[in-house]
């Protein structure tokens, strides 16, 4: 069983908005820092956005600062991508990623340090 699953994803015009979520099971979510990557057509797998595990910092790549947001609700054991503004160039395979982590204050961009990983939802915005 696959402990990460993805839902929210969609068709969207560009300027719209989409907000991911992804529900994690059969982990202790609080000990994880969570990650959001994804991969357009054609293109390798890039990160997007992370968040601690207390939710206390994130990071973001600079495509999508100011027009995405992560946040997560560990009680609910989810973390949420809310996208807005979108473009063209956002479409693509969403990933939801989860890294065992010591840090209550980091999260790491680099995809091979991830634990676990959602199967993905796609995104496409139309232009």
């Amino acid at each position: 069983q696959v402990p990460l699953e993805e839902s929210g994803g969609g068709l969207v015009q560009a300027g719209g908005s989409l907000r991911l979520s992804c529900a994690a099971s059969g982990l202790t979510f609080s000990n994880y820092a969570m990650g959001w990557f994804r991969r357009g057509p054609g293109k390798e797998r890039e990160f997007v956005a992370a968040i601690s595990r207390t939710g206390s910092r994130s990071f973001y790549a600079d495509s999508v600062k100011g027009r995405f947001t992560i946040s997560r609700d560990n009680p609910k054991n989810t973390v949420y991508l809310q996208m807005n503004s979108l473009k063209f160039e956002d479409t693509g395979t969403y990933y939801c990623a989860g890294d065992w982590a010591l840090s209550e204050n980091l999260a790491t961009t680099r995809d091979f340090e991830y634990d676990y990983w959602g199967q993905g939802t796609q995104v496409t915005v139309s232009s």
